[in-house]
């Protein structure tokens, strides 16, 4: 055997060992998941034993000698390394149980309990974001499930009760006419830290704004002039969370100030980049905080208010700004106090704190029977840092691969497309990319129709070359931190 074979063997039979000792390691955890999901657990630890570990020279020399260089591997990974290691001698009494076969017919089943059987000829299921201006126009829900809907979104962040029940119900007259079978999905709105004017521009709800001048954020005008800017998060919490330093972005990140003083009841900003032709501050413009863990509840009063709605009508779950595993068991005890058999729940990734928490996050979701994750990229890009998106939405790809949990890929698909019927060539791109999750979610807009028929005819081109991927594996700090 070379050298080189020798070397393989060697860094491959640690991992094998490492991953042989999970089990163990993480028995009352694995106990506390959901049976039929504790086999896809236990790959997911294996999976991030693997990640955690920087083996880029090892998929080097794999490659080299016409070995799998394990850039495939994240449904059933310790399996992988076993077989490769089969063919340089090593011998196992018992292979790990958790085939590529399994692993795929696991993903398969749960995004179709998820998301119901895939349209013809559509290699994702697709989800449809609803506006009230849907129910205006007769056909339009018949015509996209015919044009290949599989679930209908409800945003629970916009319109009323009455709103999303005409929406219900109008999906369900359609899906029995056209005998097309559609799933309900219903996003709770989550805190809404919105941006609101206290003193100067109060009445026109708009402040000019230039680099290097102070705001004030606070949850109160008492204590400052009229002429000052100051704005309230909307949300109680959020200022004492802060320290001097951190950044606070306005308006999807098109404005970046940073904290110099913060106190009990407010905090001094400096205006650093303004990105926007208009240097407007306006309310309800978003507000993130990537720099700190914020001091509120990710499950909010009005969202406790929607989930008998959720539960009478639901077959899925949004939960927006999930952060810990301690929300999602908060989110499921408050759904079972009203039904025991709850909607499955799909955790919004959308913020930094549940990036570097997913390990955490998944595992706690797989204490269900089904659970789901959609990348919610508006608000992640501008959490994590728009140049990152790429990177963290491939890692959020690769977990939940490996823990046969299926992901929504969702914000901005063929978003020119939709509102001006032209798309760009860069967003074209990046609905390839779409391709890759079990579900393809696009929002609101005027060209919905031609949304679906383009998103088709380039998921069936780009799934055909998916085969031709291949990664190396650099450590990552989401499997890194977990352990």
């Amino acid at each position: 055997m070379s050298d080189s074979l020798k070397e393989i063997k060697s860094q491959l039979t640690a991992l094998h060992q490492s991953m042989a000792e999970v089990q163990e390691e993480f028995a009352s955890l694995l106990k506390s998941i959901h049976p039929v999901n504790r086999e896809s657990g236990l790959n997911f630890l294996k999976y991030l034993i693997l990640r955690k570990t920087d083996v880029r020279d090892l998929q080097l020399l794999l490659h080299e000698n016409g070995l799998s260089s394990l850039a495939s591997c994240e449904s059933h990974t310790h399996r992988q390394i076993q077989v490769t290691l089969q063919h340089l001698g090593s011998k196992f009494g018992e292979l790990d149980p958790c085939t590529m076969e399994l692993g795929t017919k696991k993903i398969e089943e749960n995004s179709q309990r998820l998301f119901g059987e895939k349209s013809e000829n559509w290699p994702s299921a697709v989800m449809v974001t609803f506006d009230a201006s849907f129910l205006k126009e007769k056909d339009l829900i018949s015509k996209l499930l015919k044009k290949g809907m599989g679930t209908a979104r409800i945003n629970c962040a916009h319109d009323d009760e009455s709103v999303w029940q005409e929406m219900v119900d109008r999906i369900r007259l359609a899906s029995k006419e056209t005998g097309i079978p559609c799933k309900i999905h219903v996003d709770l709105a989550g805190p809404k830290i919105r941006t609101k004017l206290l003193a100067k521009g109060r009445k026109k709800g708009r402040v000019k704004i230039e680099n290097g001048q102070t705001v004030w954020l606070s949850n109160t005008s008492k204590g400052f002039r009229a002429k000052d800017t100051v704005i309230s998060p909307n949300e109680p919490g959020v200022i004492e969370g802060l320290k001097p330093g951190d950044r606070v972005f306005i308006d999807d990140g098109l404005i970046l100030a940073v904290v110099e003083k913060a106190e009990k009841d407010k905090a001094e900003l400096k205006i650093t980049r303004i990105s926007s032709k208009k240097p407007f501050i306006k309310n309800e413009k978003g507000i993130n905080f990537p720099d700190c863990s914020l001091q509120i509840s990710s499950l909010t009063d009005f969202d406790r208010e929607c989930l008998n709605f959720v539960c009478a009508n639901a077959d899925t779950v949004g939960f927006s700004f999930v952060r810990s595993a301690h929300d999602i068991a908060d989110l499921r005890l408050a759904l079972q106090e009203i039904v025991a058999d709850i909607p499955f729940i799909i955790l919004k990734i959308e913020t930094h704190e549940a990036v570097k928490n997913l390990p955490s996050l998944l595992l706690e979701a797989m204490k269900d029977e089904v659970c789901g994750v959609m990348i919610a990229r508006g608000d992640l890009a501008v959490e994590i840092g728009f140049e990152r998106l790429v990177e963290i939405q491939d890692e959020i790809l690769w977990l939940c691969e490996a823990a046969h949990v299926p992901v929504i890929w969702a914000t901005q698909v063929l978003e020119n497309l939709h509102k001006s019927g032209v798309a760009t060539r860069a967003e074209v791109t990046d609905a390839g990319h779409a391709a890759r999750a079990e579900c393809i979610m696009i929002n609101k807009g005027i060209h919905t129709i031609e949304v679906l028929k383009t998103l088709r005819d380039i998921s069936q081109r780009s799934v055909a070359l998916r085969i031709k991927n291949r990664l190396v594996f650099r450590p990552l700090n989401i499997a890194k931190d977990f352990f």
